[in-house]
Parts: C-alpha cells; sequence; structure tokens
C-alpha cells in the first residue's frame, strides 16, 4: 500500500554530521545475535583507528553477551553499508570508508546466539 503525504516536508536535518562535534555515528549490527534486536548506533571519532574501534567501543558494547567471549572480530566477516568489506586495524574509520551513519554488519561463523537460538 502506498503513501501519500498530506503536505510537503521541508525541515534542516539536526543529524547532519556537522551536529556532531567532530564525531559521526556508526550504526553496527551482529546477524544471530538478537539479545541486540537492531543494529545500534555509536560515536566513533573519524580518525579512531579500526582495530582501536574493536577494542574501545565493539567489545565492551557487545560484552554482555554469552558469545562476546568466543567472537573473533578481527577475523570475522564484515559487510559495509551492505558491501563487502575487509577491514585494516592500523587504518582509520575515515580512511576504511566508514563515514557518518555508515552501518558495519559483523557475522561470526559457529556463533549463532544463545544456545544456537539466533538471540
Amino acid at each position: 500500500m502506498s503513501v501519500n503525504a498530506r503536505y510537503e516536508y521541508k525541515f534542516e536535518s539536526r543529524d547532519k554530521v556537522e551536529n556532531f562535534h567532530g564525531m559521526q555515528v556508526l550504526y553496527i549490527y551482529w546477524p544471530h545475535h538478537l539479545m541486540f534486536c537492531s543494529p545500534f548506533a555509536v560515536m566513533v571519532s573519524p580518525d579512531m583507528t579500526f582495530g582501536d574501534f574493536l577494542e574501545q567501543i565493539l567489545k565492551p558494547a557487545v560484552a554482555s553477551h554469552p558469545d562476546s567471549a568466543e567472537a573473533d572480530f578481527e577475523n570475522a566477516e564484515w559487510k559495509l553499508n551492505d558491501g563487502p568489506f575487509t577491514p585494516d586495524m592500523s587504518a582509520t574509520m575515515m580512511g576504511s570508508g566508514i563515514d557518518h551513519k555508515s552501518m558495519l554488519t559483523v557475522t561470526t561463523p559457529g556463533l549463532d546466539g544463545i544456545s544456537g537460538s539466533g538471540s
């Protein structure tokens, strides 16, 4: 079913990168781990290396999941905005092509959630 707007929406976006004081929003999705029911948003510096992102942001963010202790994020399967992605641990987020409101999907083969339930 299509939807038609009753009037034209004109507004200035408030989630522009300029409004984040040098930081940027990054969405992260870990399939088969629906304890995190959807991609979650984190703030990252464009100058942060991917390796620092893993250690300082991703690992602490998912630490509450039982699979996190076994997750090998450095050798996981990655996608950036639905395209294939091979992270370089020493490259910056910006240098890796990760910009404001990008989405990283990380798949950890062999880890399928709590007792294989996908959650």
